[in-house]
């Protein structure tokens, strides 16, 4: 049963993404402006001749069925297009500036995973002002917006205090360690609070359940008890938690990247949308939607084998 569960997931994968590129492309076919223009600098108004030959090279003038096809079977074979403001492939543009974002989502991650479930833990067993501080901690986390988390943070660490940098990404592992810090930062902390609170929450359900209760009658040590029975038993709904922040984060990165002069792929979807450089933003935004429903698909899978009452309740 769990093998038609993941064909199943897999087919709704491939038809959201087949959905979304016809979307993201419709979107931005029908958007208003010319991208020819951005061919011919500025100054006087280009000639109606220089324009319809760019139309003719780059196929701006083709039907919607027949460029939307030429795109996605370039999309398929690894070939995104040409970029008219950077003048060179949109693949090459997209795979030099991956690492920096690859490495900030991983950083994002274990900020939000690590602190996240051993804070939601301690909260939920010990209970009272520690409790207390957490929660209220991770309240005022979550109601605090990316980009002004990202002003605090270059405030106080980097100008206030000098401990990190507020530009660029390094060089180096240890150098993007030291310049990825404050947008990492940045990015995981209200998706730390949110782990941290359904973390919390999970534990406490466990906790107060009749076989953890049945296990601690029976004088079993109260350690094993938390980690056989609490922490085994709550880990779906950490990992289904964790994964959807591991999914926002890659939406998420583009307000990052722009607020600290990253040289990533979500500060050249923003640039490359100031720019209607529509290559650019249709091979992101195709990218971005795949990542995010292909990261969801795999905590649907990764959470029905560790419980499969998941199944069953699907299946009912």
């Amino acid at each position: 049963m769990i093998w038609r569960f993941v064909a199943r997931r897999a087919a709704m994968l491939v038809v959201t993404a087949l959905v979304a590129s016809i979307v993201v492309y419709a979107a931005l076919f029908i958007s208003p402006g010319d991208p020819a223009t951005l061919l011919t600098g500025g100054g006087k108004p280009p000639s109606a001749h220089l324009l319809a030959e760019i139309h003719r090279q780059y196929h701006l003038d083709d039907p919607f069925a027949q460029s939307y096809w030429r795109w996605l079977s370039g999309m398929l074979h690894g070939d995104a297009g040409q970029s008219l403001s950077y003048r060179t492939s949109v693949s090459h543009l997209i795979t030099d500036r991956m690492g920096n974002t690859l490495f900030l989502v991983a950083y994002a991650a274990i900020l939000i995973i690590v602190p996240g479930v051993v804070l939601g833990t301690l909260a939920a067993l010990r209970g009272g002002w520690a409790e207390t501080l957490v929660t209220a901690a991770t309240t005022a986390l979550m109601a605090v917006p990316t980009f002004v988390m990202a002003v605090l943070l270059i405030w106080w660490l980097s100008v206030s205090l000098g401990w990190f940098p507020a530009y660029g990404a390094g060089s180096g592992f240890g150098g993007r360690v030291e310049h990825l810090t404050l947008p990492a930062l940045a990015l995981a902390a209200s998706w730390l609070a949110y782990v941290t609170q359904v973390t919390r929450s999970a534990v406490r359900t466990e906790l107060a359940s009749e076989h953890v209760q049945t296990a601690r009658s029976r004088g079993i040590p109260e350690r094993f008890v938390v980690r056989k029975h609490v922490l085994r038993n709550a880990s779906g709904p950490i990992f289904s938690v964790s994964g959807v922040a591991i999914a926002g984060l890659i939406a998420g990165c583009a307000v990052v990247e722009q607020a600290f002069g990253l040289n990533g792929v979500g500060a050249l979807l923003i640039q490359s949308a100031a720019k209607q450089d529509l290559a650019v933003v249709q091979a992101l935004a195709l990218i971005s939607v795949v990542l995010f429903v292909a990261v969801n698909t795999v905590v649907d899978i990764v959470s029905v084998a560790l419980d499969h009452r998941l199944l069953l309740e699907g299946a009912a």
